[in-house]
């Protein structure tokens, strides 16, 4: 495992898995929204966006958290060689993004740039949270299924298999 991506929906716990799993493996951790938006929530350029996530995978080890966009997603699972898809059911997912709204007037939510208006990104979390779903996870189920011949893949379906994934990594299994 050198090249990691890690994808879901909005509210998952991508960035805290990708955290955990950056420390337990020594992988270096980049992660998209921090990449994309600039401290207090602007988006950098697309096209230096574009550059910057083309770099990353021209790297020899990563884990990537986030989404960024369609095109530079789908040439992230590509150049992976490990896919760790968190999938819970989208009213889990909704309930996460409203725990990182709550926790995030105390604190800057995981993976998030620094400043970000907290209140416009759960709003935009609650706004992908049904596109993702019926556009983004059919197409992630069948990424998935058609890597698992020539990658690792983790498909992650509850709190409880993202904490045993984890825990794997930390044992040293």
């Amino acid at each position: 495992m050198k090249k990691v991506a890690i994808f879901g929906n909005a509210g998952g716990g991508k960035s805290t898995l990708a955290r955990h799993l950056a420390e337990a493996t020594g992988l270096p951790l980049f992660s998209l929204d921090k990449i994309k938006c600039q401290t207090g929530g602007g988006d950098i350029p697309h096209d230096e966006y574009l550059k910057i996530h083309s770099d990353l995978l021209g790297q020899e080890q990563w884990i990537i958290d986030g989404f960024g966009c369609v095109p530079s997603a789908w040439e992230r699972f590509s150049a992976a060689d490990t896919l760790v898809y968190i999938d819970l059911p989208l009213p889990h997912h909704a309930l996460w993004v409203t725990k990182r709204w709550l926790k995030g007037m105390f604190v800057n939510p995981e993976g998030w740039p620094d400043d970000s208006p907290i209140f416009k990104g759960t709003m935009n979390s609650y706004r992908v949270l049904w596109l993702c779903h019926r556009k983004l996870t059919p197409a992630y189920r069948q990424l998935v299924t058609d890597s698992k011949s020539s990658k690792q893949v983790h498909h992650l379906t509850s709190s409880r298999e993202i904490w045993r994934f984890l825990n794997n990594f930390k044992s040293g299994r």
